[in-house]
């Protein structure tokens, strides 16, 4: 808690005036302050926003503080969309480290959508000194917009994969080859992509992963646990104690009912997700990369019909206790590496492949 309080303040004094300006890629905002603009906002039974409304609220921040959180295109779908991250920062203070912050890699899971948008926002108007905090709040363009389309429409539809029909979260490079004997008994827990980085969203991920992040968090739903890697082998990272170490500082920011640190692996003994995106962020690059389980569900037992919605087994009816959990844990995640400075937690070395 003194810690959160101790960055609060610190971020409070630090943040430059209303007024500020910084320089800016004048291309890539136009672009983005061009296309945010086309997007047509709806009336919708969720509270949740919808993509519209997200990019009205982080377009608009960005215009009134463009030296601070600036967008940029990161990679485009499989139908050509556009992908948007937002690089977020102190411009009047020296950046000692970077973290990324992505959601939206499987299309039902709005929580992560949600929790993503507010951090941006909310690091819009108080950005953390010494810290640039890179946020994609959601890489599946394509399938999230058909998930629009099937709440619009009131279709309950299942939507994991993108629009190919690949499951994101199963396309990147490390630990792809399943050697666990449960892979002959439940052959369905131990599949991957047909190749690693097969798909554009994931190689747009790729591309940004490449400049290098201290640590990322990937945001899904459900479970309320924080993972870290190894998805896809047993075996512990060289860097758990670290792992572990800024795990329990955001699960202990969260408070009551608090998120569990656990290694992805061993989250059963017979479970192993083969190409997840933490494997391949640390094994490739050396970014203590966490991925967080928002919320534990919106199936409610007094409402038996939400065991029959897809889109409730991920997203409760009111996300703003769920969000303020996710919020939290970044929070003190961000706050933690500009207390430290230099001295922050990083991965030892590179473990390469």
């Amino acid at each position: 808690m003194l810690l959160l309080l101790t960055w609060i303040g610190l971020a409070i004094a630090t943040t430059p005036s209303p007024d500020f300006r910084a320089p800016v890629s004048q291309r890539d905002a136009h672009r983005y302050h061009a296309w945010a603009s086309r997007q047509e906002v709806v009336d919708h039974p969720e509270h949740y926003r919808f993509l519209a409304e997200v990019h009205r609220d982080l377009s608009s921040l960005s215009r009134e503080r463009p030296g601070v959180i600036r967008p940029f295109e990161l990679g485009r779908t499989v139908l050509d969309e556009s992908i948007w991250g937002f690089r977020i920062r102190d411009p009047a203070r020296p950046v000692h480290r970077r973290v990324l912050v992505f959601a939206g890699i499987h299309p039902l899971e709005w929580i992560s959508t949600e929790t993503a948008t507010s951090f941006a926002l909310e690091l819009g108007r108080r950005p953390i000194p010494g810290v640039e905090v890179v946020v994609v709040p959601v890489l599946n363009v394509d399938r999230r917009r058909m998930v629009e389309d099937d709440l619009l429409d009131g279709r309950n539809v299942y939507r994991r994969t993108n629009l190919n029909k690949v499951d994101l979260n199963r396309d990147y490079a490390h630990h792809r080859t399943p050697r666990a004997i449960w892979r002959h008994i439940i052959p369905g827990y131990y599949a991957s992509s047909p190749g690693p980085l097969s798909q554009p969203e994931s190689q747009a991920l790729d591309r940004l992963a490449q400049e290098r992040f201290d640590v990322a968090v990937s945001l899904h739903s459900f479970g309320g646990f924080l993972y870290t890697p190894w998805a896809g082998i047993w075996k512990r990272p060289r860097d758990m104690k670290t792992f572990d170490r800024l795990g329990q500082i955001m699960a202990k920011a969260q408070g009551a009912h608090a998120y569990r640190v656990r290694q992805l692996s061993r989250w059963g003994f017979f479970f192993r997700a083969h190409g997840a995106e933490i494997d391949h962020l640390y094994g490739e690059y050396g970014t203590l990369a966490f991925l967080m389980e928002l919320s534990r569900s919106g199936l409610d037992p007094r409402h038996p019909q939400t065991f029959k919605q897809h889109f409730r087994w991920y997203n409760p009816v009111d996300p703003a206790p769920h969000v303020d959990k996710g919020l939290s844990a970044l929070r003190a995640l961000v706050g933690t590496l500009a207390w430290q400075g230099e001295n922050a937690p990083r991965a030892v070395t590179p473990p390469g492949r």
